[in-house]
């Protein structure tokens, strides 16, 4: 057994994870993709450890997986594939939804699930899932720069791994009992102080090496969901789906306040004083939407000083859009999103909306913005329309 690398007293979680991958480099353990420095690193004897899952029940019991793209659990999405369950792997940086589900071909050979489990076939061979997907996960495996025995995890300190969780456990798609895996050689596991520990960091139930499994018995509790009080509006802005989760833990009376608007909080000089910038988005909105013609675009025979004369607005189309869902609805999570249209157009007896911008940065904004979001149970379809209309159209004239 190759001994893990002794930790300073009062070791901090990126000197556990220097530690980790100086080792695995020095003691040529790293494998494929090098240096193993910022990543989950991959390491000699990851598919013997990969192999061992087989052995769990609770593998075998397992219908739907959740794997991790990482490389040192390939052997972990392979070993799911030939068992014909249900893979599903996070999105890279979680950019355009949660989970990708991958979908052999019909009568595919032992070389293409190969393929599957690689991170090309993860691209070729995936289909989206999205919010309302109803995926039920029964077994998370997670990739890992150092654990203890006790079940406590360091990841590579983007904290992926623990909003992919949250975000699962939100949605409904783990339960407090689904099990977590974990892979890494030998040398990852190490003693992990507790009080590295936050409240939103995912521990796991097993950890497999190439030479042991080791059952953690971890009592602390997982994840009840994200806590939003710790994400930023970066993180918000990066990941799109997790905009989606906000408005609908929202719609359920949730507090759902940002670690920025927090700090904005307690810098206010009232109690509770309101952003200025976001009070009068919602007033414009409101006085936009509201004296809106739904169903019907509202022309003018000149143009709105606003617009500058140039008469360039860009119009976005929005499909998909469930037949139970109202234009109010709509409506209220373009407020959210600080999506403000100039003007709308709902037809929603097709299933679909035309939101007019004023020029076609502010409309790339706002479908960058709205991507991944969810209304009714569908994921929205949002891009630029193809046909561009700019002969006469003017914004909604709210602007007294």
């Amino acid at each position: 057994l190759c001994p893990p690398p002794p930790l300073p007293p009062g070791a901090s979680k990126q000197d556990v994870r220097e530690k980790v991958w100086d080792y695995l480099e020095a003691s040529g353990l790293a494998a494929f993709p090098r240096p193993v420095h910022r990543r989950i690193p991959n390491f000699q004897g990851s598919h013997q450890a990969c192999c061992s899952i087989k052995e769990l029940d609770v593998f075998n019991r397992a219908r739907e997986i959740k794997v991790d793209p990482d490389k040192p659990l390939e052997g972990v999405r392979l070993a799911a594939l030939q068992a014909r369950k249900t893979l599903l792997v996070p999105t890279p940086r979680l950019r355009t939804g949660l989970f990708n589900k991958i979908v052999p071909p019909s009568g595919a050979t032992k070389e293409i699930l190969r393929i599957c489990a690689t991170s090309q076939g993860i691209k070729e061979y995936s289909v989206p899932v999205g919010l309302d997907g109803k995926a039920r996960v029964d077994l998370v495996v997670v990739g890992s720069v150092a654990v203890s025995e006790k079940g406590w995890r360091i990841g590579k300190g983007e904290g992926y791994a623990d909003m992919e969780y949250a975000m699962m456990v939100s949605m409904g798609a783990v339960q407090e009992d689904t099990p977590v895996i974990t892979i890494v050689h030998d040398c990852q596991v190490v003693d992990i102080a507790e009080e590295l520990l936050d409240d939103h960091d995912l521990t796991v139930d097993y950890i497999l090496t190439p030479t042991r499994t080791i059952k953690t018995n971890c009592k602390r509790p997982k994840p009840q969901g994200i806590i939003w009080h710790k994400v930023s509006y970066e993180m918000l802005e990066k990941i799109p789906i997790l905009k989606s989760l906000r408005y609908r833990e929202k719609q359920t009376g949730k507090d759902v306040s940002l670690q920025d608007e927090q700090s904005d909080l307690a810098n206010a000089n009232t109690p509770g004083a309101l952003n200025e910038k976001e009070m009068a988005e919602n007033t414009r909105l409101q006085a936009a939407m509201g004296s809106a013609q739904v169903g019907h675009y509202i022309e003018s025979d000149s143009l709105s000083p606003r617009l500058g004369g140039s008469g360039m607005i860009t119009t976005v189309y929005v499909g998909n859009i469930p037949p139970s869902v109202r234009v109010s609805e709509l409506k209220c999570a373009l407020r959210e999103f600080h999506a403000t249209p100039l003007r709308l157009n709902w037809q929603g007896a097709q299933h679909r909306a035309f939101l007019d911008y004023k020029d076609k940065g502010t409309a790339e904004s706002a479908v960058s913005s709205l991507k991944g979001l969810s209304l009714g149970g569908n994921t929205l379809r949002v891009e630029l329309a193809k046909n561009q209309r700019n002969k006469g159209q003017v914004e909604i004239n709210s602007q007294k």
